[in-house]
């Protein structure tokens, strides 16, 4: 998927006020209108300028598409970072853009808000609910298995009185429910927008995602921990101390295993009724042999074992 510098395809810098951004939009609009334009490829820039304005006309949608960065150059080969958008604030103004043939890029980014964010209810011409917001958080796996109360940070984008883009952010005392899962929503109600006349405030939705840990993966309540072994243990059989997200607990290895092998630490994942699991996966971890006493067990062991690694190869 190639990357779209929205900038540089509407013409102006990254720091151009709104109001420049609309002039910009509007000339090339001109340009490349497919009814008058008799420029090459004309529709294909009249669309590909539209997409564009539509995220940089948008406080919300400029603000999370600069969160990428400005390293990027167009036509780059591009993968939207995990959790790009965490800690950025969204209200309840997204429509599915997909019906009108927004690029692979556009959708990659933006494409989730169209289903999971529904419009605000009207309740007359002079009052109406709030919008709701949403946005994604990052938690420790520990959270989850503790329940804490974290000061979150979120960034609220807003347009000041020069017409620039700027990030206003509060910060909120949330709790994370012990057994809070991936994807899981944590609603705030009123904390949204504010509701018109006396219409109620509306709510803010916190999607909890697990921060990246070096040891740990998370599919669901059970947790994966890939666990290497020396040859020795995987062969005789060995009790050895594994991590877990909040302790150690003690973790025998049966005498035969193989590396791939799969051992359950039943009911000590994510908390829950049912709690998931731990799940180890075996890896074997060969010693290098640099001592000359080293390369003698080697040998030793390749004259002593009667063991063909390849045979189910037929060679």
């Amino acid at each position: 998927m190639d990357y779209k510098d929205y900038y540089k395809i509407v013409g102006v810098e990254r720091g151009a006020t709104q109001d420049a951004i609309k002039r910009a939009y509007r000339k090339l609009a001109r340009k490349y209108h497919p009814d008058v334009s008799k420029v090459k490829d004309a529709e294909a820039k009249f669309k590909e300028l539209g997409e564009a304005y539509e995220v940089l006309k948008d406080p919300e949608k400029r603000a999370a598409y600069d969160q990428l960065g400005s390293n990027w150059q167009s036509g780059q080969d591009f993968k939207p970072p995990p959790n790009w958008d965490a800690g950025f604030e969204f209200s309840d103004r997204y429509t599915n853009y997909s019906d009108v043939g927004s690029s692979d890029f556009f959708e990659s980014l933006f494409g989730h808000a169209a289903g999971s964010r529904a419009g605000y209810q009207n309740y007359s011409n002079s009052q109406s609910r709030g919008k709701d917001h949403h946005a994604k958080i990052l938690i420790d796996i520990s959270d989850s298995y503790q329940g804490v109360i974290r000061d979150i940070v979120l960034k609220t984008p807003e347009i000041d009185e020069y017409g620039k883009l700027v990030n206003k952010q509060r910060t909120l005392n949330v709790k994370i429910p012990k057994g809070v899962k991936q994807g899981q929503k944590i609603r705030l109600a009123a904390q949204g927008s504010k509701g018109v006349g006396s219409g109620p405030s509306g709510d803010l939705y916190l999607e909890i995602e697990f921060k990246p840990h070096p040891v740990f993966s998370v599919e669901g309540k059970d947790i994966y921990i890939k666990l290497p072994v020396a040859p020795w243990e995987a062969a005789l059989g060995a009790t050895i101390t594994l991590p877990t997200p909040i302790s150690k607990v003690e973790l025998k290895i049966p005498p035969g295993s193989s590396g791939g092998s799969k051992l359950r630490l039943k009911g000590q994942g994510i908390p829950g009724k049912p709690s998931g699991d731990i799940i180890a996966i075996l890896e074997i971890s060969i010693p290098n042999a640099k001592s000359e006493a080293e390369k003698a067990l080697y040998r030793q062991m390749e004259q002593t074992f009667k063991f063909h690694p390849r045979k189910a190869l037929g060679v």
